[in-house]
């Protein structure tokens, strides 16, 4: 007689809602870790550079180096963006000043839009275009060659050589950018409100010093270099796990940037909302 074997127990395949459950979780708990080893790198060069700085061990010509190519890919672009942004909001704010008839708080109104928001904004946006790509690409294509383990077996560490100086050059270089784009920004909105809204210079530059005060400016200035510091942080981690070839390279840049860009809104809505708290507008 023929034995017939026993039927194969069919395994029963997931449902929709178990695989997306199951992908929903992994992805969440891979982005706590994610953020968490983001986290653990921030602190890491926040104490770093300063004992570098102290042991004088700090990597000034990596610095400097990285300082001057950032203001070389971000200080054209900037005043191209500062442009039509300082444009606009005279153009948008212009229109509804004119219909209540307060034409004279142009200037207020175009100071503070670009003082406050565009300034900060633009900057942290360039940053996390040009500065966070070309951080990710480098250190991205250094750790799939195997230059950051070799750094490791040589007790180099790669936070203290590579990282730390691009933070600082970052810090050092988004209030300066914020300036320029503070200055471009101003000046025209000041020559649309002159030339196309028919505002005195007078009247213009009298608002503006009135309702713009220090205190906007030093809040703007330490949005861009909060922005510059996310941005770094977010850059060089990406970068520094790169894995999987050029095509590991080009998922780093593009988290870098994405996430960067994503942190940046979300960090301006909370600065904004506390400033506005306990930072109200006043007359100066």
């Amino acid at each position: 007689m023929v034995s017939v074997a026993p039927p194969i127990a069919q395994e029963k395949s997931p449902s929709p809602v178990q695989i997306v459950r199951k992908n929903f979780s992994e992805t969440f708990a891979s982005s706590l870790k994610t953020f968490g080893r983001t986290i653990g790198v921030g602190f890491e060069s926040v104490s770093g550079a300063a004992s570098d700085i102290v042991r004088l061990r700090f990597q000034y010509r990596e610095m400097l180096h990285q300082c001057w190519y950032l203001i070389t890919v971000t200080a054209i672009p900037a005043i191209l963006m500062a442009i039509p942004f300082g444009v606009i909001v005279t153009l948008q704010v212009g229109n509804l000043i004119h219909q209540l008839g307060a034409d004279s708080l142009l200037g207020a109104a175009g100071g503070l839009g670009v003082i406050k928001q565009g300034a900060p904004m633009a900057t942290g946006l360039l940053l996390g275009g040009a500065g966070a790509a070309a951080i990710a690409a480098d250190l991205g294509a250094r750790t799939i060659r195997e230059e950051i383990d070799a750094m490791k077996t040589m007790g180099i560490s790669p936070v203290h050589r590579l990282v730390i100086p691009r933070m600082v050059a970052m810090v050092f270089v988004a209030p300066l950018l914020n300036v320029l784009i503070i200055f471009v920004g101003v000046v025209a909105g000041y020559a649309v409100a002159i030339g196309a809204q028919g505002v005195t210079a007078g009247s213009y530059w009298q608002t503006f010093g009135s309702f713009t005060t220090v205190t906007d400016v030093w809040l703007s200035l330490m949005k861009s270099i909060i922005f510059g510091f996310l941005v770094v942080i977010i850059a060089c981690q990406r970068g520094l796990e790169a894995k999987g070839g050029p095509r590991g390279v080009a998922d780093s840049v593009n988290a870098a940037v994405v996430l960067s860009v994503v942190s940046i809104v979300v960090v301006n809505l909370v600065i904004t909302q506390i400033s506005t708290m306990f930072l109200p507008t006043r007359l100066a």
